[in-house]
């Protein structure tokens, strides 16, 4: 049964994806890495932080003293784990780029929404 689901995902027949519609890796491929001495290690594929003007623009905000990445997130998507879309919105690599006070930084619409460009 092993071989015939290894089989069946390795065909595509069946999505290889642990990631749910609200991570930022959802619908990425799963890929796996064979080792020289046989060991496969899984990973995901690369991931390309959308452009600017693929968000929506639905609000901005200035960051105050003791803001969070993480609380931000909460306060304007309902999820602190969505810490990632404040990042992207924002060309921030690292969550802390956000924590810095003074900072204006764009909450928007997830990217490809339509609104985006407007």
């Amino acid at each position: 049964m092993i071989d015939t689901l290894s089989a069946l995902l390795s065909a595509g027949a069946i999505p290889q994806t642990s990631f749910g519609t609200e991570s930022r890796y959802y619908g990425l491929a799963s890929l796996a890495f064979v080792t020289k001495d046989g060991r496969t290690i899984q990973y995901v594929s690369r991931r390309f932080i959308p452009q600017p003007q693929s968000f929506a623009t639905i609000e901005v905000h200035t960051v105050a003293a003791g803001e969070r990445v993480d609380v931000l997130a909460a306060q304007f998507f309902g999820d602190p784990l969505a810490y990632w879309r404040l990042c992207d919105a924002n060309l921030a690599v690292r969550p802390d780029d956000l924590e810095r006070i003074g900072l204006i930084l764009r909450v928007t619409l997830a990217a490809g929404f339509p609104g985006a460009g407007s």
